[in-house]
């Protein structure tokens, strides 16, 4: 999503060129190659893949709805699976059209992932809820922060759900940084995303991602906290930024390497990122960037729309 400009190839090119080991992939473009061959792709490239988004929105009222939404994630875990990742991102899904009750849509989602939790595990998926910031509760989750998020992931195993951790939708929160302590003790932290908060929002809010170190964020501080709850995992950027999308991918994912390296690793460099420091910085630290989605905004309505 990051350089969603790069078709999948060039995408996967340019992180084997920069040393980046990792991508995080979005469906809509695995499912344009084909899962199979998107996998190929990623294989070719000597890289793989460390997280598929995305399930959810499984807060439907109507039963049809319901049964849908129940089969698109179980297509999903499929994909997952086929990628070789073993996390789904879940974004769980905001208010049906109608309704104000958001206890009962968050005890759908737990419902939800009560039938999908078992059929994830079975195939070495684990589900991901990520929380979104509250301004999105209303139409792309009713869960908002880290603590409701492990209260649904812990009516279930460990090692079929988990949270993620995304500085965008979490930063503002004073009681995350113990739920990130509480989610690495509990072994539900499946995965970290960053991205920076940066004001004004545009319009419309959700293409509002600010690059690495332009905002208000202090990302190297959120790395501290989930090295300190034993993540030892790879750390995905996600950026959704219009004015980023608008410019050469390869340049913009240079220029998130090198930020990565600059705010987010443990000694920042003096020098501008280049292959040979990118090769050996984001590969020891595991940094992902979250791969291409083709179109403008995602839909908050599962893909079978």
């Amino acid at each position: 999503m990051t350089v969603k400009q790069l078709a999948l190839p060039e995408f996967l090119n340019a992180c084997r060129r920069l040393g980046v080991p990792a991508v995080g992939l979005w469906r809509e473009p695995v499912r344009s190659y084909g899962v199979e061959a998107a996998a190929g792709l990623v294989r070719d490239a000597g890289l793989t893949v460390t997280s598929l988004c995305r399930g959810g929105f499984v807060t439907a009222i109507d039963r049809a709805d319901r049964a849908r939404a129940l089969d698109d994630n179980r297509a999903a875990v499929d994909e997952a699976a086929a990628l070789g990742t073993d996390t789904l991102v879940l974004v769980c899904g905001g208010l049906p059209t109608g309704s104000r009750d958001l206890a009962g849509a968050r005890e759908r989602i737990a419902d939800a992932l009560g039938v999908l939790a078992p059929y994830a595990g079975e195939r070495g998926v684990r589900l991901a809820i990520e929380p979104l910031h509250p301004m999105f509760a209303a139409d792309r989750s009713v869960v908002s922060t880290l603590a409701q998020a492990l209260e649904l992931a812990e009516r279930s195993p460990a090692t079929q759900v988990g949270v993620v951790v995304d500085t965008y939708h979490i930063w503002w929160d004073d009681t995350a940084p113990d739920a990130v302590a509480r989610a690495g003790e509990s072994g539900r932290l499946c995965a970290v995303q960053l991205a920076d908060w940066v004001t004004p929002l545009p319009r419309g809010v959700l293409n509002g991602r600010g690059q690495l170190g332009d905002g208000s964020i202090e990302l190297r501080w959120w790395r501290e906290r989930v090295d300190a709850a034993g993540f030892r995992g790879p750390i995905e950027v996600e950026l959704f930024n219009e004015e980023l999308w608008a410019r050469d991918g390869v340049e913009v994912l240079t220029e998130t390497a090198d930020r990565f390296i600059r705010h987010v690793l443990p000694v920042p460099p003096s020098a501008p990122v280049s292959s040979a420091l990118a090769s050996s910085a984001l590969a020891s630290y595991g940094a992902v960037f979250s791969g291409p989605e083709p179109g403008s905004e995602p839909d908050p309505e599962p893909l079978e729309k």
